[in-house]
């Protein structure tokens, strides 16, 4: 009989703590050949010291840790060990010419990814936070390993360098350990789950989908009495049972206990409600970028753009690094200014802008104060809720809620930051990069808040199920200078960059390209393609308001059979002239792709 194949790492009773306070407290756990791990918990829960430990990078204070013989063992920490005085080129590919390792198809495609607009010859002292952690992450999948363990790999990737990452993962055989708040990313890669919280770790079978089912499940059976935190877990289930749009296959998990886990649960948000109570506060008009051109340095970002948002639109947009995302943020809010055209807000309009940089704020003030100051009660849809609870929703209580803004961690400042804005009670909330620093239950947190806000949103993330989860629309910056809408979403962008630069994330680094690789079609073809997507997705557009308007006045117009009847007439030529559209602009992508 074939006996099964023995762990590569052994945790036997392992405990250890930092100061007082325990973090894993007699831990029992392995990693078999085969598995694919992938670890959640709260930010200071125990993550990190988990994977240090598992790598040897630390010692238990008690317990034993064992590792198999001869184990090639790659980690990728959050802070990198680059030398300052090499390249680009010898950190990562040991000074080999462009001929040597641009004739190995894996390496030539882990550089074109990660390294995209990273010049080879640069010195590592040159390069920014983001570009370090790609060259550290490119360095340790060019070299072979029995166990990958890596800590927030997905940091500074865009979503298709996400999206390549966990292809490349999965098609590798090493055994994976991985930490990241990224739960699209943790259901493609993961077989396995672990939840760190209060000095254990939980195993679950199955990637995030199937965590959050397990974990549910469990909740109901022990009766548990934290109501708030079992209805947001019933939440998120809802929409993975429903099937967010760029789900490929369905979760691994049970239909029927998932199903009756969620039967009485409604879709994560309103949109009629939100919209309705969004044009109360907004009225029609919103922000319009009217026929812009809009350039930083030498790149042209957009080129006679016209792009409107309306009231409770939710909005993602993508596009590569590098593509302008955050400049287009601050064009909307108005913090830039275009070349020419006009970016025009509505009379009513209250702006907030999430930027990627930590607030200054006066580090000296505790955190119940700062809150207190800006507002004692916020206005969602469905009600009010005062600052003390938004506190709790957010994670701080007890002596957080007198610590220091300046010694609080990371994390904890980011959702501080997101908390406050939150607070000010905008009509118009531009989100650039909000899951950076915080953790998946913070994530549901803020997630089951933008369900009852009701505005104008618009977010900017490299976080897959984020973004999907929170807006209803995609838009994205695909370098022709427009801001085009993608009907089927993330998924849609990423076949469309497929198609246009051949391998996801591929860009000129030194490879040699195949000059005949191009599209056989003319590009006089391609560019009238494309100017009909445009036309064909402004119409949408319109049409798209058209339907919430009448969807809108049927609403109020219940009691009004005669109305009703006409509206309804009005909505289903609506409908149907929407689908007409996204016929002809799908036989129109065909031709692009």
């Amino acid at each position: 009989m074939n006996r099964p194949a023995p762990n590569l790492v052994n945790l036997e009773r392992v405990h250890k703590s930092y100061g007082v306070r325990p973090l894993l407290d007699g831990v029992s756990l392995g990693v078999g050949v085969t598995d694919r791990v992938g670890i959640v918990g709260r930010n200071g829960d125990g993550k990190t010291t988990l994977l240090e430990l598992l790598a040897g990078r630390e010692e238990p204070d008690q317990g034993r840790i064992s590792r198999s013989r001869d184990l090639h063992l790659g980690y990728l920490a959050q802070r990198d060990d680059l030398r300052e005085d090499h390249t680009v080129r010898e950190a990562v590919l040991a000074g080999r010419a462009d001929h040597e390792w641009a004739a190995d198809a894996t390496t030539r495609e882990v550089v074109e990814v990660l390294l995209a607009g990273v010049p080879l010859d640069r010195g590592v002292a040159g390069l920014s936070g983001g570009e370090r952690r790609r060259c550290s992450l490119a360095h340790l999948l060019l070299t072979d390993h029995d166990l990958l363990i890596l800590d927030e790999p997905t940091n500074h990737l865009d979503v298709e360098a996400v999206a390549w990452l966990a292809d490349h993962l999965a098609r590798r055989s090493a055994a994976l350990v991985v930490v990241t708040h990224d739960r699209w990313f943790l259901d493609a890669v993961c077989t396995t789950t672990w939840e760190v919280h209060d000095g254990v770790v939980d195993a679950y079978d199955g990637g995030y989908a199937a965590f959050v089912l397990a974990k549910a499940e469990r909740q109901r059976q022990a009766a548990s009495s934290e109501a708030r935190r079992q209805n947001l877990v019933r939440k998120e289930l809802a929409w993975l049972r429903r099937g967010a749009p760029a789900r490929t296959s369905k979760p691994k998990f049970r239909m029927d206990a998932a199903t009756a886990l969620i039967e009485d649960v409604p879709p994560p948000r309103d949109r009629l409600a939100l919209e309705r109570f969004a044009t109360q506060r907004l009225g029609k008009d919103v922000v319009d970028l009217e026929d812009v051109d809009f350039s930083r340095g030498e790149r042209q970002l957009l080129r006679h753009a016209t792009w409107r948002l309306g009231p409770g639109d939710r909005v993602g947009l993508v596009g590569v690094n590098g593509a302008g995302k955050t400049s287009v943020l601050r064009l909307v809010a108005g913090e830039l200014a275009p070349d020419a055209g006009r970016v025009k807000h509505g009379r009513t309009v209250a702006i907030a802008h999430l930027t990627q940089a930590l607030d200054d704020v006066d580090e000296s003030e505790r955190v119940l104060d700062s809150v207190q100051a800006i507002r004692q009660v916020t206005r969602v849809a469905d009600g009010e809720v005062t600052a003390s609870a938004m506190l709790e929703r957010f994670g701080f209580t007890g002596d957080k809620l007198t610590t220091r803004i300046g010694d609080l961690s990371g994390g904890e400042r980011r959702r501080l930051q997101v908390m406050r804005l939150l607070l000010e009670e905008p009509n118009v909330l531009l989100l650039d990069e909000p899951t950076n620093d915080l953790d998946i239950e913070t994530l549901n947190v803020l997630e089951d808040f933008l369900d009852g806000w009701p505005g104008t949103l618009v977010v900017v993330s490299h976080d897959r199920y984020f973004l999907e989860r929170v807006t209803d629309s995609t838009w994205a910056l695909l370098g022709d200078g427009q801001v085009v809408m993608l009907p089927r979403g993330v998924e849609e962008y990423l076949e469309r960059r497929r198609a246009s630069t051949g391998p996801v994330g591929g860009a000129s680094t030194g490879a040699a390209q195949d000059p005949g690789s191009g599209s056989s079609r003319s590009s006089g073809d391609l560019r009238d393609a494309r100017k009909a997507m445009t036309r064909l997705e402004r119409q949408l557009g319109k049409v798209d308001a058209r339907v919430a308007a009448l969807q809108a006045e049927m609403a109020t117009a219940a009691a009004d059979h005669e109305r009703l009847t006409a509206l309804d007439a009005e909505l289903r030529e609506a409908t149907a002239s929407r689908e007409a559209i996204e016929e002809e602009w799908l036989e129109v992508a065909e031709q692009v792709g």
